[in-house]
């Protein structure tokens, strides 16, 4: 009973957060990637695609590091691939000292034919450091320390929250660019309406605006981090070969899959049971 009212409560905090700050939802790990300044300069070839990396120098080291991480994956190499060679979509990465151990995407742009050209992930000059909270976070929460030598090192903890946003990336190339474009019109209104109204989920206002943006903020939002999330995972599978290093990995993953994420399990169940030499890891 007791562990049933901290997830109720946990739950309810998040939510709280989402609502009244949707620009920022997350809170210790994303943030408002319009409060930052990012450079506006630019070079010859930003009127095509390709990858367009913004480091500052101080942070240079720091950010090969978690990026050869990163590419040391399949997952990784095939990712940057994708985006390093596309001719059309521009996808812009760059530091800040904003929230530092977290990370955000955003500045999307659509085409008028509705493809997507242009995306900016923004990582925290800290990345290496800090874990997201559980609730909406399972796969980057699962490589909290647990005292143990399989724990995982600084460069992979932000390796993986680089998965999590390409994962952003890769999932809004695939949706509806109007519609994504109305949920970010939407959603402070409906949001508004919510906080004003005593938080009444079943004013006709909302039941509307909800009909139209296809869910709720709330339900909008965990689904994107989700996917996020299951590219993370998908990172981690091709990080450890072993199935020593693998399977504790996957086991927490699952059990906060369980508390936080019931209704989505399919996505990281898919993932795991994708683990054929190595079996499930207990999914």
């Amino acid at each position: 009973m007791k562990a049933r009212r901290f997830i109720v409560i946990a739950f309810l905090a998040s939510l709280s957060l989402v609502l009244t700050s949707p620009a920022s939802s997350g809170g210790d790990y994303h943030f408002n990637i319009d409060s930052i300044t990012i450079s506006e300069t630019s070079s010859a070839d930003d009127s095509t695609g390709g990858i367009k990396e913004d480091i500052p120098a101080k942070y240079l080291d720091r950010y090969q590091a978690w990026k050869n991480e990163f590419l040391a994956t399949e997952t990784g190499h095939e990712q940057w691939h994708r985006y390093a060679t596309d001719p059309i979509l521009k996808l812009t990465i760059t530091l800040t000292r904003d929230n530092a151990e977290g990370a955000t995407t955003g500045k999307y742009k659509w085409s008028e034919s509705g493809q997507l050209i242009a995306a900016t992930i923004v990582l925290g000059n800290r990345l290496d450091e800090g874990y997201p909270n559980p609730i909406y976070f399972p796969v980057m929460n699962s490589l909290v320390p647990t005292g143990t030598a399989n724990d995982v090192t600084g460069n992979t903890l932000a390796a993986t929250k680089m998965a999590h946003e390409f994962g952003h990336v890769n999932r809004t190339a695939q949706v509806d660019g109007a519609l994504y474009q109305l949920q970010t019109q939407l959603i402070p209104q409906y949001n508004k309406i919510f906080l004003s109204n005593g938080r009444n989920p079943k004013d006709p206002r909302l039941i509307e605006l909800a009909q139209k943006i296809g869910g709720t903020p709330v339900e909008i939002w965990e689904d994107r981090e989700y996917w996020g999330e299951t590219n993370a995972m998908v990172f981690l599978r091709d990080r450890f070969t072993e199935e020593r290093q693998l399977c504790p990995i996957f086991s927490r993953i699952r059990s906060r899959v369980d508390l936080y994420a019931k209704g989505y399990e399919r996505r990281f169940l898919e993932i795991a049971q994708s683990v054929t030499a190595k079996g499930t890891c207990g999914w």
